[in-house]
């Protein structure tokens, strides 16, 4: 690549795009990389401030922007994950289609810290739709040594994949609603219908619902019922708190599950249990499940239905982000709730 005064580039070939800003108006590129100059570009190019071009002459051990950014996001991507031509040396990936956004922060950073080349993305762990734009990448100069994409190439082949969308996993989910005061007919259950619809919109099949009383030996039986007869996922409603009566949480060890976390950093979410019992999770599910459209429920569920390990440092994690601020019109997910691990 060498510099050149415009009216001495007729005949060379670009070796960038040179973009156009219109003020109030629209950005766009006025002339692609690989466009050979004519005589007739010249009064357009100075138009738009571009007295020196910078034209194509390859060197050994150079790389230009474009095929940078590409190798790069090629090495970043993993399943789930489609890569747009080059525009102004910028590469942008999309879903190939709907499921969880996995990110893995840690390389991200690593690659950050490479002299001269930027990734940059949304944020991980939400839900993502067929073609939504994700992450961008490029490098900063037109043209980079080639030992700077090596080094790129050496930290996510060592860590791969950075980024990926995983389908989520159709379930058989049972549910088990606690309360003497619904079990008894008291009141309606409202907490059921909140729950089907949830897992429906995730691509999930609730094959039945359990009432029971405050006796945790019922719940443990309706929760190990399930089990038994093929549910994948058992969520149980209600009987979260702290109060006498509420004895899901003691219904839930009394199953002998392997309890991950009692409590969660989040509000609304804060009585939220993740239990196993071997490979299927039992959540027990707060209140404010029922009342909030974003609450644990939205953070974590998806991830256990992409096949994620939810952990208890992944809970502990969901602090810094975890307050929700009860906007007037919810925005969820075009928010911060939950974006912060």
């Amino acid at each position: 690549m060498k510099t050149m005064h415009v009216e001495n580039a007729v005949g060379t070939v670009l070796c960038q795009d040179i973009t156009r800003i219109v003020p109030g108006g629209e950005k766009g590129p006025a002339f692609r990389r690989g466009h050979v100059v004519t005589e007739a570009d010249i009064p357009t190019l100075l138009d738009i401030g571009k007295e020196h071009l910078y034209v194509f002459d390859p060197q050994d051990g150079y790389v230009h922007e474009d095929d940078a950014a590409r190798r790069i996001a090629q090495a970043a991507a993993g399943p789930g994950i489609e890569l747009s031509t080059p525009v102004e040396g910028k590469i942008t990936l999309r879903a190939t289609h709907e499921g969880l956004l996995d990110i893995n922060t840690d390389t991200l950073f690593k690659l950050n810290s490479v002299k001269d080349v930027i990734f940059g993305t949304i944020h991980t762990n939400q839900l993502v739709q067929k073609g939504r734009a994700m992450a961008g990448t490029r490098v900063i100069p037109l043209v980079v040594p080639e030992e700077i994409v090596s080094e790129a190439e050496a930290v996510l082949r060592e860590n791969e994949p950075l980024i990926q969308v995983r389908p989520l996993k159709p379930c058989r989910v049972g549910i088990v609603t606690t309360g003497s005061e619904v079990y008894n007919g008291r009141i309606k259950d409202k907490f059921g219908p909140v729950v089907r619809n949830k897992f429906k919109g995730y691509g999930s099949t609730t094959i039945g619902q359990k009432l029971v009383s405050d006796d945790p030996e019922m719940t443990r039986n309706a929760i190990l019922d399930f089990i038994a007869n093929g549910a994948d996922f058992v969520v149980v409603t209600g009987g979260m708190s702290v109060d006498p009566d509420d004895q899901t949480p003691t219904a839930i060890r009394m199953t002998g599950a392997d309890i991950v976390t009692y409590g969660a950093p989040t509000f609304p979410g804060a009585m939220f249990m993740l239990a196993r019992i071997g490979d299927t999770p039992v959540v027990g599910l707060p209140g404010c499940v029922m009342y909030y459209r974003a609450s644990i429920f939205d953070l974590i569920i998806p991830r256990i239905l992409a096949g994620k390990d939810v952990t208890r440092e992944d809970i502990i994690n969901l602090g810094h982000g975890g307050f929700c601020e009860g906007c007037e019109t919810c925005r969820y997910p075009v928010c911060s709730f939950g974006k912060g691990a």
